[in-house]
């Protein structure tokens, strides 16, 4: 029985038109009848995941590659639009291109169903020939990522249900296959003094022990080390909270804080350092706590995959070709750099991660994704799939051969 080809533009139209910043549930639901469709059983687990596997003959004598993206979107719905590029989005057209790349607009063209239209495409023409493959789709990574810690045994109760040796993650990255990415941590830091008259030299004042709070904060990193990949941590304040009234030496102060870590800073570690940092700039009569703010899922910590490995090679090469035959800008995907923002490739630490993808997180316009004016270019979409399908056969052929440039 013949199956239908798959289109991962037209799938990527329709998956844009379907709204998933509530629910993800009609997507997912488009997701597997696409399967479906093509002979591929899947498994929903997990709260809403969606796996699928292929084996290939020899499933022990090569990896257990996973590749992985997210159905949600975030608030609020954008409408699909597809058209020519508008000047804002002409980023990879040259001075002398008369017919500037068609873009496909809408939340989530490109984060993150626009890097799922490329890797559903290429795990569906994937034909393993050792190794295994598999596709592991999560529901909720613009929140919680509850469906990615349950999938990685990272919930109480939960097991490690992927058990991958490599990992393929799909955001849009301009097609450069991105290493490593710095953590997202968020903390409180409660300070409690005595209450008292403003008219007497009397209490503890929270408020004012703030100043020494906010002194360790700029302190914090003057002796860290910068990562040869991610550069240097970066702690920032960002909410202040305190007092009842204006004639009252006020009691309670709160502050709260945003991490940026890098490796191999832990969350609980950056806890404790900073705890201490804090307590050693407060007077004594203010007590201090420092805290991570309550998450049912882990914090996403930084993770960092060697830029010599046989994965980002197989990428970044796969890529380069990738561009090349659907005629993008030479200098448009196959880099090696960081990613931008924290994602679920976090949890799969430290196995080799490599996040990739079409479109782009900002362009020189401004914001992209998660912004009103989210797009992708539609070469760029197909680009992606070809480099993913290359990927994977370069990586689970049988071979095993990194050469992506040689990979059908």
């Amino acid at each position: 029985m013949s199956r239908p080809p798959f289109d991962p533009v037209s799938f990527l139209e329709s998956a844009v038109g379907t709204p998933s910043h509530e629910s993800v549930d009609e997507t997912r639901e488009l997701v597997v009848e696409a399967l479906d469709r093509r002979g591929v059983e899947t498994e929903v687990v997990a709260g809403g995941c969606v796996l699928a596997e292929k084996r290939s003959p020899a499933p022990d004598a090569g990896p257990h590659l996973v590749a992985n993206t997210h159905l949600d979107t975030v608030t609020p719905h954008v409408p699909f639009e597809r058209g020519g590029a508008r000047e804002d989005e002409r980023g990879g057209a040259t001075p002398d291109d008369a017919t500037p790349d068609e873009v496909i607009r809408g939340r989530g063209a490109c984060d993150a169903k626009g890097p799922l239209a490329a890797l559903l495409s290429g795990f569906l023409a994937a034909e393993p020939e050792r190794g295994r493959l598999t596709l592991a789709l999560t529901p909720d990574e613009e929140s919680l990522s509850l469906g990615a810690a349950a999938l990685t045994g990272e919930l109480p109760g939960t097991e490690d249900r992927l058990d991958g040796d490599l990992f393929l993650v799909g955001e849009p990255t301009g097609l450069d296959a991105c290493t490593a990415a710095k953590g997202r941590f968020q903390g409180t830091v409660e300070l409690s003094g005595v209450a008292a008259h403003a008219a007497e030299f009397a209490g503890a004042n929270a408020v004012a022990a703030a100043e020494g709070a906010l002194a360790a904060v700029r302190g914090f990193d003057a002796d860290a080390d910068d990562h040869p990949q991610l550069g240097p941590p970066k702690l920032t304040p960002t909410v202040i909270e305190g007092g009842a009234a204006t004639n009252q030496v006020p009691a309670e102060c709160r502050i709260t804080v945003d991490r940026r870590s890098v490796p191999p800073e832990s969350a609980e570690g950056f806890r404790s350092s900073f705890a201490a940092a804090v307590r050693g700039r407060v007077p004594d009569d203010v007590d201090v706590d420092v805290a991570l703010t309550d998450r049912e899922s882990p914090f996403f910590e930084a993770f960092s995959t060697d830029p010599d490995h046989e994965l980002v090679e197989a990428v970044a090469g796969a890529a380069r070709a990738a561009a090349d035959s659907t005629g993008l800008p030479t200098d448009r995907g196959g880099a090696v750099r960081p990613f931008g923002a924290a994602t679920e490739a976090s949890y799969f630490a430290p196995a080799p991660t490599v996040v990739f993808g079409p479109g782009d997180l900002a362009d020189d316009a401004g914001a992209v994704a998660h912004a009103e004016r989210e797009y992708v270019r539609v070469r760029e979409v197909a680009a992606a799939a070809e480099a993913v399908e290359r990927s994977i056969a370069a990586l689970l052929g049988e071979a095993g051969s990194t050469g992506a440039d040689d990979a059908a």
